[in-house]
């Protein structure tokens, strides 16, 4: 932002305090900062407030397990680096946490007995870890990888050759695992579902990743459960954790990476809607004027089936982020829906998966499965249109099945060649957008 522009914010604030607005943005993650500089491109005046309860300056949770394998230091999880970026854009950052909304006198509660007041509000309040319901998980040595507090006390115990137990196998957990094995610990997975990333991949490609796992040293136990951890600090590995097989494991740590929930808690009184998370429009606006959400805690439609879900996706808490600040500041934008896209990197096995991968009822598929090469491809259709995919060690068709996908493009003859050659997908897609959708 220009010292022009900063200038007007501060002369403005001074003339005209009585008539400022004042947009109020509950999350520092990326869906409200996003919202709090696009707020600012487009509102060059009136107050701009964010307010989160972590007493660290706004960071990126996807940067953690960079942190954790020494490629950042904490400074390189946070999502700005600039100096005074946040004053020279006039955003007030407020370290409190929010108690209470109520929408009918549009005012916010807080933890430190304050009350202010807001003339738009976008609640940004992302989600939390899911604690299981084991005995055992309130102990020493056990811990959630979600905050750079948990970070920096995980960072102390993973050292090398130590024991360390990861419960869950899921998108979160495989990222968490990446930075436990690069930080040379002897790790276990343990994973409920019958295979790796159960709700992004399916047997065949969630088996492969499992399969690559274990040849990179790490054991893996899929289709198991954790009953209990106990502790005895005369153990040289303290932690005892009981599996459902009967086996046990003495570890220095144990790592929970068993799914989020929303944040919305503090909105039960509030009248704001809410079931899994925040419900939203296709603007992201709630059921109250004014008051919109983004990110996690952001319940909207599905661009796949047109359901309401939750998206707990960094790029999709950028996007809502987005749009939900420019629908306050009066640039009307419409959200098609949020796009099911995940792309994860497992000790350098790209896979990815996209939209309805899961396939539909009475659609058609093909798969290509070449598991001595690490490579996987399914291809999910509904009529001549693809409306999911997985793939596993194919990195350069990523783009073009988002592309495919989100597109809604109608294949045509396009559809029997990838049946009879699934590899032809980067063919289908120049065919559909650079050579005319006729071809």
């Amino acid at each position: 932002m220009s010292d022009a522009i900063h200038g007007a914010v501060v002369l403005h604030s001074e003339q005209c305090k009585e008539c400022a607005m004042h947009h109020v943005i509950i999350g520092t993650g990326p869906a409200g900062i996003i919202a709090a500089e696009t707020l600012r491109k487009y509102d060059p005046h009136n107050d701009i407030t964010v307010i989160g309860d972590e007493p660290e300056p706004p960071y990126s949770r996807m940067a953690i397990p960079y942190f954790l394998h020494n490629k950042i230091d904490e400074t390189g999880t946070h999502l700005r680096k600039r100096d005074q970026h946040y004053d020279q854009l006039a955003i007030q950052l407020l370290n409190q946490r929010v108690l209470k909304v109520n929408p009918n006198d549009k005012t916010l509660s807080l933890n430190n007995s304050t009350v202010h007041s807001y003339n738009s509000l976008i609640v940004a309040t992302g989600s939390r870890p899911i604690l299981p319901p084991i005995e055992g998980m309130d102990l020493p040595g056990v811990h959630n990888c979600w905050t750079l507090k948990d970070a920096r006390s995980i960072a102390a115990l993973a050292q090398p050759n130590s024991r360390v137990l990861l419960i869950g196998a899921g998108f979160i957990g495989c990222i968490v695992l990446e930075a436990l094995a690069l930080r040379g610990v002897e790790l276990t997975v343990v994973e409920m579902g019958d295979r790796m990333v159960p709700r992004m991949m399916n047997q065949e490609a969630g088996n492969l990743i499992k399969t690559w796992c274990v040849n990179k040293g790490i054991n893996v136990h899929t289709s198991t459960g954790v009953t209990s951890v106990q502790r005895d600090d005369d153990l040289e590995h303290p932690l005892i954790v009981n599996l459902n097989s009967g086996e046990k494991l003495e570890v220095d740590l144990v790592i929970s990476a068993a799914g989020v929930r929303s944040n919305t808690e503090f909105l039960q009184s509030s009248g704001i809607e809410t079931d899994q998370g925040i419900l939203v429009d296709h603007h992201l606006k709630t059921n109250f004027d004014g008051i919109y959400a983004a990110g996690d805690v952001a319940q909207g439609r599905d661009f796949s089936t047109g359901s309401y879900q939750v998206h707990a996706i960094q790029p999709t808490a950028s996007e809502h982020g987005r749009i939900s600040a420019m629908n306050i500041a009066g640039d009307t934008h419409y959200y098609r829906g949020s796009f099911n896209m995940n792309v994860l990197d497992t000790l350098g096995l790209i896979s990815s998966s996209f939209g309805l991968w899961m396939g539909v009822e009475n659609g058609d598929r093909v798969t290509l499965f070449e598991p001595d090469r690490f490579r996987y491809l399914n291809l999910e259709f509904e009529g001549d249109v693809m409306v999911g995919a997985t793939s596993v060690g194919l990195t350069q068709h990523v783009g073009v099945l988002r592309g495919l996908i989100q597109n809604r493009f109608k294949l045509g003859v396009w559809k029997d060649r990838l049946i009879r050659d699934p590899s032809r997908i980067m063919e289908a897609y120049l065919a559909k957008t650079q050579l005319g959708h006729h071809r």
